[in-house]
């Protein structure tokens, strides 16, 4: 690949390295200059760009991040859409990330070009959460150290892959001493069958016994043919390979694998096994629902991934999980076992403005008329709950009532503008205070808008990276601009001091080079049905497509 500055009547088809605005328009880092544009680069006064010339062995890219997401990706993930050399690994299920970290070493010891990063290993992960992330760092890579690249991921196993959790039962034994209460085992029980069943799991059998190792063998030989993973819970701490619940396993014929762990708290727990069935000896921190050491290997158990030695030997980098004064800031989402893992690959709210009273409609209100057998304020609604959107806010106004009856089905959250004759700035102040803060974006969607889809609304989610630059995603179809407008939330504030009937374009045009153009084919992003010739328009045209 070559790279510089190249005079334009030279730069056709090559690689724009930074992006160059012009009267009306940008040019994004990354477009290929075709002979249109360079017209109107000449047309603009420019006379060169610094821009990158692929030779015949270079891979752009985009291309190139996809196919390493295509060579390490396993089970259960999903592959996202590469965008500017970067392309998500996303989890399809629920689970524990799983991967070869000697194989994902050698991707990053390739080139500097290519680089991998992921969560660490074991963590629990839910559906459409981001999980690794592929960045290709210049424009474009030789092929040889892309096969190099692919020669490592296909060496083997899958290098990344989500191993979900599966149903279990779970039997659960604890002893007791002269004298303990039953509130305290009682409690003990709520506790872990709380935190088995928040990964689909349940406690299926449960034995009380005595303090002594003749009783817990006989619980254990019991149990055994009636759960899947066996919990031993001891009135008082395990210190000794010999003492009661350890020396119990074995004696109903099972073996002790390992004592102790490197994680603080959950330091006195041992791991054994009784034919095929795991049992764990839980260690006293376990009766408190925050995380400790039990947790990694419960997860583990639960998602069919075997617990050896040495896998918990090695559990002490990043094992000290007990919170005291001296360590200074407090570990955010420390909620353990009964906490699940959230996130994605952005979370996203859409706030759909529906407060006008559409007086180019004439006496009816276009949010309510019917668009093939629906109210056409449904058909946004619609796309938007089946897309990406983790939620959703409705702005209303005229004809409150009746938008909230039928939008009544929906699990939607309303905010009402009793100001709405005073515009669209108006709507947009009332709907922005509702968006909470641990938002990533807001898609700001207009209510009259029937051919919106979710497919629209994935592809601007699936593009916006603030990271990146991309941090407002507007769709276009030719060189138009539509609707919806997906935001960054750093642009929130600057959004309530807006006046008058307008939405966010000034914006649009102060911050051109964070607005990431994403096209589509289909008009769809371009109507909005504001008068009673679109309406029928419409309708026709949707029933002529079926």
């Amino acid at each position: 690949m070559k790279f510089g500055k190249i005079p334009l009547d030279r730069a056709a088809g090559t690689i724009l390295a930074h992006s160059t605005r012009l009267t009306g328009r940008i040019f994004k880092k990354g477009h290929i200059l075709a002979p249109e544009d360079i017209v109107d680069l000449q047309n603009s006064g420019i006379t060169e760009v610094i821009a990158a010339r692929l030779e015949p062995e270079d891979i752009l890219e985009d291309e190139a991040a996809l196919r390493i997401s295509n060579a390490i990706a396993g089970l259960n993930i999903q592959i996202g859409k590469a965008f500017t050399g970067r392309c998500n690994l996303i989890a399809d299920a629920y689970g524990l990330i799983n991967y070869d970290k000697v194989r994902l070493d050698e991707l990053n010891l390739i080139d500097q070009s290519i680089t991998v990063a992921t969560l660490p290993p074991y963590t629990v992960v839910t559906t459409r959460q981001l999980i690794a992330t592929i960045k290709i760092i210049p424009l474009a890579v030789p092929k040889n150290i892309l096969n190099t690249a692919e020669k490592i991921a296909g060496s083997g196993a899958p290098v990344i892959s989500i191993s979900p959790f599966q149903k279990k039962r779970v039997g659960l034994i604890m002893s007791r001493l002269p004298g303990m209460k039953e509130s305290i085992l009682d409690n003990t029980l709520k506790t872990v069958s709380a935190r088995v069943a928040t990964y689909g799991s349940e406690i299926s059998r449960e034995i009380r016994v005595s303090h002594d190792q003749e009783e817990v063998k006989r619980a254990i030989e019991n149990l055994s043919n009636l759960c899947d993973i066996l919990l031993i819970f001891g009135a008082s701490a395990v210190v000794d390979r010999q003492d009661v619940l350890p020396a119990a396993v074995e004696s109903a014929g099972g073996s002790v694998d390992h004592f102790g762990m490197p994680v603080d708290p959950g330091n006195l727990l041992f791991i054994g096994q009784r034919g095929d069935l795991p049992i764990v000896g839980m260690p006293g921190c376990a009766r408190s629902p925050k995380l400790n050491g039990f947790d990694w290997v419960l997860w583990r158990l639960l998602a069919n991934i075997e617990v050896s030695p040495q896998d918990i030997m090695l559990m002490g980098s990043g094992g000290l999980l007990k919170e005291i004064n001296e360590r200074g800031q407090l570990r955010q989402n420390s909620n353990g076992a009964n906490e699940k893992a959230t996130g994605g690959e952005a979370k996203v709210i859409a706030l759909i403005l529906a407060a006008g009273s559409s007086t180019r409609m004439g006496s009816k209100n276009k949010l309510l008329a019917d668009v093939i057998g629906k109210p056409m304020v449904t058909h946004v609604v619609d796309a938007i709950r089946q897309s990406l959107v983790n939620s959703v806010v409705v702005v209303t106004g005229y004809e409150r009532e009746q938008i909230e009856n039928v939008l009544s089905q929906y699990n939607i959250s309303f905010v009402h503008n009793e100001n709405f004759n005073a515009g669209l700035s108006e709507s947009l102040k009332i709907g922005l205070k509702e968006i909470p803060d641990d938002v990533d974006g807001v898609l700001i969607c207009l209510g009259d808008m029937p051919l919106l889809t979710s497919t629209i609304i994935d592809n601007l989610i699936k593009a916006f990276d603030p990271i990146e630059g991309r941090s407002i995603c507007v769709p276009i179809t030719g060189r138009k601009r539509g609707n919806p407008v997906l935001w960054d939330k750093s642009y929130l504030a600057e959004m309530t001091e807006i006046v008058g009937d307008v939405g966010a374009k000034k914006l649009l045009e102060k911050y051109s080079d964070h607005v990431f153009e994403v096209s589509f084919e289909e008009d769809n992003v371009l109507i909005d049905v504001d008068t009673p010739d679109l309406l029928k328009s419409l309708n026709e045209r949707l029933l002529k497509e079926g």
